[in-house]
């Protein structure tokens, strides 16, 4: 079974046959063309609290507060009911929210978010250094080889990825390795809650390598983080169809729409995309599934590009992990890419709109 991969390869394989499975791919100049246009969305967060009791509370994430050279902010409005309503930012990790609060006394507590901003496809071509070196800042890069509470760098994550990188010395090729040996030893499980947790010390515990975006894409980060390299999870949601991969896209309702991918900083380039994950997503989803698994036309295509490419019909959240939502009485969320809210009888599931209930619904502004 395509699902069972793992087992022929284990955690101590060598990476060296897996760097020569994946076809490379030239990619196009990062700046910008016409035939790499900005393309501009708006997202509206609906959130309508059922049976409040005492206080009620909510932390609805919003884009990502620094523009990018693939993504820019075109703000947020909102209205409501509420008591008190304002933007929260956490520099740390790029996290911005709108937090807002209910006395005991609204039974109908409703918020609704409108958030506005523009996107552009993203592609870094290792091949091909850019004219400009890029530059990150050191204590950015230092933060982001930190480990988090899901996200360990030593034990058995620190020992997969130099079983994984041995022998290999450019920070690229690690990269690479470490990359293609998640796409060949994972899957994506379908019976997965949400986007999954990223726990990933328990995932190489217990050999079990299904998962989703916020698992797969996690042990990216991690075994990264754990030789050296900056890493790190961006947390956004799907907002219109993909040109290319129909799995890969959703528009409209996208209330459950939620995807978490990550990137890596590699020195004179910054930061290079990539997405395991979703090679994994194309393989189960795409034409009712691929029964040729990795070795499918489809399937190939979308593990060339995702090492270095993001197709940008996906809104950017933040980079946060352990992020502690202000005047919570819980603790910390593992990450905030669902709206979140807490009533006297503690945190709601946030991963049932329906019950919670929110609904966020995304469109394409057009001219």
């Amino acid at each position: 079974m395509e699902r069972r991969t793992f087992i022929k390869t284990g955690l101590g394989a060598s990476a060296v046959v897996a760097l020569g499975l994946a076809p490379r791919l030239v990619r196009a100049a990062e700046s910008p063309t016409e035939a790499n246009p900005w393309r501009k969305f708006e997202a509206v967060t609906r959130i309508e609290v059922t049976n409040p009791s005492g206080v009620t509370r909510v932390w609805a994430p919003v884009p990502l507060l620094t523009d990018t050279d693939y993504f820019k902010r075109g703000g947020d409005t909102w209205t409501g009911n509420a008591a008190v309503t304002r933007s929260v930012k956490d520099a740390r990790y790029d996290v911005g929210l709108v937090y807002a609060e209910w006395p005991a006394s609204e039974k109908a507590p409703v918020i609704e978010i409108t958030s506005r901003f523009a996107t552009r496809d993203r592609a870094v071509d290792l091949d091909k250094p850019p004219a400009k070196p890029v530059r990150e800042d050191r204590a950015v890069l230092a933060r982001y080889l930190e480990p988090t509470l899901l996200i360990p760098t030593d034990g058995i994550v620190l020992e997969t990825a130099q079983g994984i990188t041995q022998g290999i010395a450019s920070d690229a090729d690690k990269a690479r390795a470490l990359y293609e040996w998640i796409v060949e030893n994972t899957f994506r499980d379908p019976k997965t809650r949400g986007c999954g947790l990223g726990d990933i010390k328990t995932m190489l515990e217990t050999r079990y390598f299904g998962g989703k975006c916020a698992d797969l894409n996690a042990l990216f980060v991690g075994l990264a983080r754990a030789v050296k390299i900056p890493a790190r999870d961006v947390y956004g949601a799907r907002c219109a169809d993909s040109a290319e991969f129909k799995s890969l896209g959703k528009g409209g309702d996208i209330s459950k729409a939620q995807h978490c991918r990550a990137e890596f900083y590699l020195n004179g380039y910054g930061w290079v995309p990539v997405d395991p994950a979703d090679v994994r997503k194309v393989i189960l989803e795409e034409g009712g599934g691929l029964p040729a698994g990795l070795a499918d036309p489809k399937a190939q295509r979308a593990r060339a590009k995702l090492f270095g490419a993001w197709e940008m019909n996906w809104l950017a959240y933040n980079y946060g992990h352990d992020v502690r939502l202000p005047n919570s009485a819980a603790g910390p969320v593992p990450f905030l890419m669902y709206p979140q809210a807490e009533t006297a009888e503690g945190r709601k599931d946030s991963l049932e709109p329906t019950s919670f209930k929110y609904r966020i619904t995304s469109r394409e502004v057009r001219g």
